[in-house]
């Protein structure tokens, strides 16, 4: 009964925040303390990154940090800063999945040899599956935080599979270095090159195909050897 409870707690603090950010002006917060963040000189790539980290955390759609980096920092040392503290973030949210709910998953598999047969072969091959989720613009990515950890993926591969969010980053940070200020950011029409919009949108389709077939092979091998052994 304790054990549901806390799930039962998780899963309400989870929804609570995603509902929130329905009522709340998350974008208008988050551009004022990119205001805050500019002024504060040699503090504000710290102060940056752990604004960062804590809104990968907790839910929070961090496009517009991602966006302002372009502006307070510039294209190189924004995307620095942004792919550091979404690594960062993503790595305690998926130690948060891993140690809080990793233990009622596989509970609920224990008595499902199959499911335990594909938890394993995704397991074996945890980092190619993560970068090129990663690289797919479909599967969102404070979900998938939490997510992985409820996988057998290790997290030295979830660390490295992170690498697929740079292309991504770079994009948006670039962007975001096209604003004059922070104050425009959101009223201006912004946007890359077609030609870099393009680039971004193959490399995610390919990315969302690769890893559809890749996902869905390893399962039905999975399978097939759990069906001979038994």
């Amino acid at each position: 009964m304790n054990s549901k409870l806390k799930y039962i707690g998780i899963a309400v603090i989870v929804a609570g925040l995603i509902v929130s950010t329905r009522f709340i002006d998350i974008q208008g917060l988050l551009t004022s303390a990119l205001n805050w963040i500019d002024s504060l000189g040699p503090l504000a790539a710290i102060v940056f990154m752990a604004i960062y980290m804590v809104a990968t955390v907790l839910f929070v759609p961090a496009s517009i940090l991602t966006l302002g980096a372009g502006v307070v920092f510039g294209l190189i040392q924004g995307s620095l800063y942004v792919y550091i503290a979404a690594s960062i973030g993503a790595s305690l949210a998926f130690l948060v999945g891993r140690y809080v709910a990793r233990g009622w998953v596989e509970k609920q598999i224990e008595g499902n040899q199959r499911f335990k047969a594909i938890d394993q072969a995704v397991a074996e091959e945890g980092m190619k599956i993560v970068l090129l989720t990663r690289l797919s613009p479909i599967f969102p990515f404070n979900l998938l935080n939490y997510a992985y950890g409820l996988t057998k993926v290790t997290f030295r591969d979830y660390v490295i599979g992170t690498l697929g969010i740079l292309p991504g980053t770079i994009m948006f940070v670039y962007v975001g270095s096209l604003a004059k200020n922070l104050a425009t950011l959101g009223a201006e029409d912004v946007s890359a090159p077609s030609g870099i919009q393009w680039a971004i949108r193959i490399i995610g389709f390919i990315a969302t195909v690769a890893v559809t077939v890749y996902v869905t092979k390893i399962a039905r091998k999975a399978l097939n050897q759990k069906v001979e052994t038994e």
